[in-house]
């Protein structure tokens, strides 16, 4: 049986950026000031658990009763532009960079051979659906610039190719094999602002 502190330090290196060393820091943290610390992360966590969902619209982070979310519900967001990222994550990265003002598609996830990820495990086809309604005139694809970035953004551009919208990829600004999610504002805003046409 693995002993309570090791079980928690071996659950927090599971997420992303914390490795073994600063997993053991966060759990003796949490262990040191349990009623500070550690039972609001636990009600955290649980109210996340049951209240928490994906988009309908979207597949962004929401609310169940929230659902369409926020930024899918808001007049004031320009329907004609839809951004589509890999994770709901990337979203949160985008907003913060206070540079772009239309619609969400969060594929959840990206064309990975060695992760045995094809289309069919992205939401490829509600993307096309969105398109097909004829309110989008222009899909920005903000994914990773890494070799399953390129092959995914291909295959959108592809799968788009005669729908009459226009394809734009995020044109400068992330650095190769780097993703949305690790950008600060600045550089996603110059990003979104230099967007070219892709071919």
């Amino acid at each position: 049986m693995v002993p309570p502190v090791d079980n928690l330090i071996r659950a927090l290196a599971k997420l992303p950026g914390l490795g073994r060393r600063s997993a053991e820091r966060a759990a003796l943290a949490l262990l040191r000031k349990p009623e500070l610390l550690l039972d609001t992360l636990v009600a955290a966590l649980s109210e996340a658990r049951a209240s928490v969902c994906c988009c309908s619209v979207c597949g962004g982070f929401t609310s169940k009763d929230h659902d369409p979310c926020k930024l899918c519900t808001d007049a004031a967001r320009d329907e004609a532009l839809l951004c589509v990222v890999e994770e709901p994550s990337d979203i949160f990265s985008i907003e913060r960079s206070g540079g772009f003002n239309g619609r969400y598609h969060a594929l959840m996830g990206k064309l990975s051979p060695a992760k045995q990820t094809g289309p069919s495990d992205l939401r490829l086809r509600a993307l096309s659906e969105r398109v097909a309604r004829g309110t989008v005139k222009e899909v920005l694809l903000a994914l990773s610039t890494d070799m399953e970035g390129d092959a995914t953004a291909g295959y959108v551009g592809e799968l788009l190719k005669n729908t009459g919208v226009r394809v734009t990829r995020l044109a400068f600004g992330l650095p190769a094999d780097s993703g949305v999610g690790y950008s600060d504002p600045l550089t996603l805003k110059r990003a979104i602002s230099g967007r070219i046409t892709c071919d």
